[in-house]
């Protein structure tokens, strides 16, 4: 390792940068892939990497997705080889140290000093050779080092951590494409971030009180807020403006919605009411009256035409918009109705509320089918559906996430 250190440090700082920008495709290119995976279980390098001022971490870790390439070459004319198999093991080790890179790159891109403890902290699960070698090297640094394995590994459900926000985040949303993240924090700012980078593109100012509700358009092109302030707020962000802003509500915007068209915005108040906004003529089309209290989550039907609100009176309302009146209600929570969500075939309903539950509807049938409360129940504040329309997922106070089947009958997996 000091060896690779004397050798870069008597570069010169364009050398260096070269060196570090272009060598690990260089390699790749000509086949070296030896080499290759010698430079990015190289401490040295990594640590140089990050360091620069022209790459940082996202850069280097974007060197890893060049074994992508290899991984392909390696199937198509080594495969049930040997080589493939002993090839396969040491880019899988790699992907774990890029892994590694990618849970940390939050802290290291704030704190560099961090490296040696973040990469330890988290590899130390593994007993690879490359790993191992790494491991060693960093041993041999004097910089402070997790002893044990004590943080987050690779390969586990957490990917990447995006950091920015100064105060609690409210919403997310995503765009259908599924390469952007929209975030609405109490910091009464909304950041728009590169999910694969893990980067914040920009941020949007404007409200005056913290961003409870988020919601995208089907083009991915205009973001709607919903803010303490009382305002709904719609964002163009393609221009990183604000085009326009809605008001009406009397209280702070709890729940925000968009029809499948993107014309029109469904909101819902803490002043107990749902408003229809037309947002190509800026302006509210009717409010729907019935809920008692705030009004907490809102989902839509597939075909836009149906609104399903749930409310802190503990009932879930059915809405019908050509028509602009309640078509029913379901009853049954005991206690406030925070989430709302709704199969693909807009045919089935599912509610968390406070009173511990989580409960499934049927539509057609205006009734419950289930009811599903944890081992040690806690309120759930939030739900959501898979696109496979049988997969729920609940979240609880207490952090826990639930994953129910919708297979005859509710199970909790």
């Amino acid at each position: 390792m000091n060896n690779f250190r004397s050798w870069f440090d008597e570069k010169s700082e364009e050398a260096q940068e070269q060196f570090l920008g272009e060598y690990p495709r260089l390699l790749l290119e000509g086949n070296k892939y030896p080499e290759l995976f010698k430079l990015l279980s190289n401490y040295c390098f990594i640590e140089a990497k990050i360091n620069h001022p022209s790459f940082g971490v996202q850069s280097l870790i974007e060197d890893y997705d060049l074994l992508e390439d290899e991984a392909k070459t390696l199937v198509e004319t080594f495969h049930g080889t040997s080589l493939h198999s002993n090839r396969n093991t040491t880019i899988s080790s790699l992907k774990k140290i890029q892994g590694a890179l990618r849970l940390s790159a939050h802290i290291i891109n704030q704190y560099s000093q961090q490296l040696p403890a973040q990469l330890t902290g988290r590899l130390l699960h593994f007993h690879t050779p490359e790993i191992n070698n790494l491991l060693q090297q960093i041993s041999t640094d004097q910089s402070l080092r997790c002893l044990t394995p004590s943080l987050t590994p690779p390969g586990s459900p957490l990917i990447r951590t995006l950091s920015g926000h100064s105060s609690r985040v409210n919403a997310i949303a995503l765009t259908p494409d599924g390469k952007t993240v929209i975030s609405g924090s109490r910091d009464n700012t909304i950041k728009i971030w590169d999910l694969d980078t893990g980067t914040e593109k920009f941020t949007l100012q404007g409200h005056r009180n913290s961003v409870r509700a988020i919601s995208v358009t089907p083009d991915g092109k205009t973001v709607i807020s919903g803010s303490d302030d009382n305002t709904i707020k719609i964002w163009d962000v393609v221009t990183e403006t604000e085009k326009f802003t809605l008001l009406g509500h009397s209280s702070w915007v709890s729940a925000i919605s968009v029809t499948p068209d993107g014309k029109t915005v469904i909101s819902g108040s803490d002043d107990n009411t749902i408003k229809i906004w037309d947002v190509v003529t800026e302006t509210e089309k009717f409010t729907l009256l019935g809920h008692s209290s705030w009004v907490s989550a809102i989902a839509l039907t597939p075909d836009g035409k149906t609104v399903i609100s749930g409310s802190r009176d503990n009932t879930i309302k059915i809405w019908d918009l050509d028509a602009e009146t309640e078509k029913f209600t379901l009853l049954g929570h005991r206690d406030s109705v925070n989430a709302i969500a709704l199969t693909p075939d807009g045919k089935t309903v599912i509610s968390g509320s406070s009173d511990k539950t989580i409960k499934i509807w049927d539509l057609a049938t205006r009734k419950e089918i289930a009811t599903f409360t944890g081992e040690s129940p806690i309120l759930i504040l939030c739900c959501a559906v898979a696109p496979d329309g049988v997969t729920i997922v609940a979240g609880e106070e207490s952090g826990t996430l639930h994953f129910l089947r919708l297979q005859g009958k509710v199970t909790d997996e």
